[in-house]
Parts: structure tokens; C-alpha cells; sequence
């Protein structure tokens, strides 16, 4: 979800009315995943990376994840949405875990869409831990390394409940990557706009979902006639 701060900044506002915006479309793209029947939306929130920023932008953030996941709850529950949360815990505030915690075991039985939030979260670093644990068990001797295999590892990753991205979606024109589930959109159609996170609109999703339609996933093979 990115441009937020640029966009702010284009638009002679502060940062952090960007991230405000932002979170403003969070709501129209998770009413849109609802009408298309999307069953899983991964929303990157917070990278690690992000920690190098001013410390009242990152107040102000985890100011307004708190603010989310308080006052977004009875929506989760009327919705039915299940939250999820990747990412490691660590450095997040305690007051923030908690309302974490919360909607996750509030909305751990709701069936119509996942929500899965990235927060303080870097995909190497989810492979590293990933290695971590699967070492652990080797020393153990709870696991053969000859059996370690790409299902191993899938299972031994943050999302090992959540299917693999189809579409990604990269605001405000960047075209990296940026850290972002690298094993898990190996073969994930990517799709980028150059508006920012803020100004990105339903017409925009919905073209998105048009151009991902019509491309031909053929994953390493060829594609039929």
C-alpha cells in the first residue's frame, strides 16, 4: 500500500494524513474483495524496514493500527472476516499486541474472507525463521533433512494456513518487490498502477481484476490453444 506520505505531501497535508487516507481504502478494497466473493486479502502494513522512519510518524502509526483494530471489530464480526497477522512481534507495542490479539480470537471462527495484515514483517526475514525452526527440529532429531522438502518449508512460513497470493497488486508505480512474500508469489501476476494507496479507487481494483482475468497462468508450462 504504498504513496502514502508522497500523496500527502503532493497535496500540501502532513504525512500522516496520507496514512489516514489510506486507511480509508483499506475499507473500499475490503468491500470490494466482498462483492467479487475474494476469500483472502493480504494487506502490507508495516515492513520492517519501516522502523527507520521519524519516531512521531511511527507513533502515529501504531496510534492508528490501534485505532483500526478497535473500531473496525464489529465490522469483522458482521462481515465475517478473519483476522490474521504476519509478521514477528517483536519491537510492536503492548497495547497493540493486545488488540491484535483480540480480533484475531474474536473473528478466529468467521468464514467469508481473511484478512491477513503484515505488520513488522520482511519476507527474508520469515525465511530465516522458517530455517530456524526447521534447524531446531534437525538438532532434535524430530526431522530427516532428507525429507525437507518445499512443502516442508511452505508449512514452517507465516501464511502455512493461507494460500499463495494469484494477484499482486503495487501502488504509487513502484516496481520492486520491497521484501514482500518472496516464496509465496513465485508465480503470482503482478499488476501496477501509479496512483498512490490513498487515491486508489474501486475502478482501479476493478481493473485490476479485469487484466488478471484475461492473462494465461502457465506456471513453467505451455498454455493450451
Amino acid at each position: 500500500m504504498d504513496g502514502n506520505g508522497r500523496w500527502a505531501q503532493a497535496q500540501g497535508l502532513p504525512r500522516v494524513e496520507g496514512h489516514r487516507r489510506g486507511a480509508d481504502t483499506v475499507q473500499r478494497v475490503l468491500e470490494a474483495c466482498e462483492r467479487h466473493r475474494i476469500k483472502y486479502l493480504t494487506l502490507y502494513c508495516f515492513s520492517n524496514e519501516n522502523w527507520k522512519r521519524p519516531k512521531d510518524e511511527l507513533d502515529f502509526l501504531m496510534g492508528l493500527l490501534k485505532q483500526y483494530l478497535v473500531q473496525e471489530r464489529p465490522t469483522l464480526m458482521k462481515s465475517a472476516i478473519r483476522l490474521r497477522i504476519i509478521g514477528r512481534r517483536d519491537g510492536l507495542p503492548e497495547d497493540v499486541l493486545a488488540e491484535m490479539d483480540r480480533s484475531i480470537e474474536a473473528s478466529a471462527n468467521n468464514a467469508s474472507l481473511t484478512l491477513c495484515l503484515a505488520i513488522n514483517y520482511g519476507a527474508r526475514q520469515e525465511i530465516v525463521d522458517a530455517v530456524r525452526e526447521i534447524a531446531a527440529d534437525i538438532q532434535a532429531g524430530r526431522l530427516n533433512a532428507d525429507s525437507i522438502d518445499e512443502d516442508e518449508i511452505a508449512s514452517r512460513l507465516y501464511t502455512s494456513d493461507i494460500p499463495d497470493p494469484d494477484l499482486l497488486i503495487r501502488t504509487s508505480g513502484e516496481m520492486r518487490i520491497s521484501n514482500f512474500l518472496l516464496w509465496q508469489i513465485s508465480y503470482s501476476e503482478i499488476w501496477v498502477t501509479n496512483k498512490a494507496w490513498p487515491e486508489f479507487s474501486d475502478e482501479d481494483f476493478e481493473e485490476a481484476l479485469a487484466e488478471y482475468a484475461n492473462r494465461q497462468r502457465r506456471f513453467g508450462g505451455l498454455s493450451s490453444s
